[in-house]
């Protein structure tokens, strides 16, 4: 394909680049309409470079999800179950222990929960589960809920969002999740999502956390019915929000997925599948590398690599991005119904070789991105072509 970008304005925007200026909203929906992929990468590997070196960050984490049942019906949710449904769950608060011990000893150091917005568990159910999580793995960090379930917590509780993240704090919570941010425009939204968590409570929820000291993650789901111009602004009123709180740690964003026929029930639920298809892996590319240029006050940009595939998620590394996720063991928000072959597990050494591989130094992280341990730079090409090398598919 043709560049889009005359050379003048290439060059305008790299000399912005690297005087470290803010790039505008203008700037970004020109960097989408490059195509020129080797420029973009090299920009937004400089960005990432300036801040983390060759480092790249990862941890030993589990995704803990309790319950699929869910009074929304979001068009590209496939994990979503009605009461009664045919494989839909609720953990009881002991199976969701047991599940978690399980992973004791792979020296797990974070569990990752979201869940449905179940219509009838009661709200007591969320830190209890978080109290009894802790006393049984109490060096393990809980990082737990989305915003969406945050204000689900408050219509059925009748609390503030102050309240409820203070007692989840206080059951041994110390991070929310991302999720629930989709694409915050309301043109695309409204054909989205089937919950009213929007951006003002979204915001509003991730405010509070922020203000009693928390690092949370931000998302964007990206590859469905939005415009590159859609992903520029989610971008930037993140941005805005980060200018005020400082509390965002990393961004993370998230390839849309299609379903295929679930192995449960023979069922599609992705309602958008007939009129989308999935960012191919240069869009996926162009879309770390510009999140990474536009922003310039959150400090990582993670590839998780579950939805993007190993290789692309190598790759990623030269466009942006600073960070890998972890083990995570049993993703069922798409592998429920995917069929990609992105394995459920990446052991340490799976993550160790898979960096490495790709020309960087590990390091394993904490829930705060607080430095658990950094590991050596990669072996030389000789040491690491000695012998035959596992390929990533």
């Amino acid at each position: 394909m043709a560049e889009t970008l005359n050379a003048a304005r290439k060059q305008e925007l790299e000399e912005k680049v690297y005087a470290g200026e803010r790039l505008t909203r203008a700037d970004g929906i020109d960097l989408y309409a490059s195509d020129d992929l080797t420029w973009l990468g090299r920009l937004a590997h400089h960005r990432r470079t300036e801040r983390t070196d060759d480092r790249v960050m990862f941890n030993v984490n589990r995704h803990l999800n309790l319950t699929n049942v869910c009074s929304a019906s979001c068009a590209y949710c496939s994990f979503q179950r009605k009461p009664g449904e045919k494989a839909a769950y609720t953990m009881r608060v002991e199976e969701a222990v047991a599940k978690a011990v399980e992973m004791r000893d792979a020296q797990l150091t974070e569990l990752h929960i979201v869940n449905g917005l179940h219509p009838t568990l009661p709200w007591k159910y969320y830190p209890r589960v978080l109290r009894e999580l802790k006393a049984a793995l109490p060096d393990v960090s809980l990082k737990a809920f989305t915003a969406t379930e945050v204000h689900w917590f408050e219509k059925i509780s009748g609390l503030s969002a102050d309240e409820i993240i203070d007692e989840l704090m206080d059951a041994g919570l110390e991070s929310l999740t991302g999720g629930g941010a989709e694409i915050f425009d309301w043109e695309v939204r409204a054909h989205i999502v089937d919950h009213d968590t929007h951006w003002e409570d979204w915001s509003r929820i991730h405010r509070v956390a922020h203000a009693k000291g928390m690092r949370t993650p931000a998302t964007m789901l990206y590859g469905h019915i939005e415009e590159p111009r859609h992903r520029v602004d989610h971008v930037l009123q993140l941005r805005e929000l980060q200018d005020d709180t400082g509390g965002f740690v990393v961004f993370i964003p998230l390839r849309y997925q299609h379903d295929f026929v679930d192995a449960a029930d023979g069922v599609i639920r992705n309602k958008l599948q007939a009129r989308t298809t999935m960012a191919s892996p240069a869009e996926s590319l162009k879309t770390f590398a510009v999140s990474r240029l536009l922003f310039d006050n959150v400090p990582h940009v993670k590839c998780f690599w579950v939805m993007h595939g190993l290789s692309v998620s190598q790759l990623s590394l030269n466009f942006g991005v600073d960070d890998l996720d972890g083990s995570v063991v049993e993703y069922k928000i798409t592998h429920d119904a995917d069929a990609y072959g992105t394995p459920n597990t990446m052991t340490r050494d799976d993550l160790l070789h898979l960096i490495w591989d790709a020309g960087f130094r590990p390091v394993e992280r904490n829930t705060r991105y607080e430095v658990v341990r950094e590991y050596d730079p990669a072996p030389s090409l000789a040491e690491r072509r000695a012998e035959p090398q596992h390929v990533w598919t």
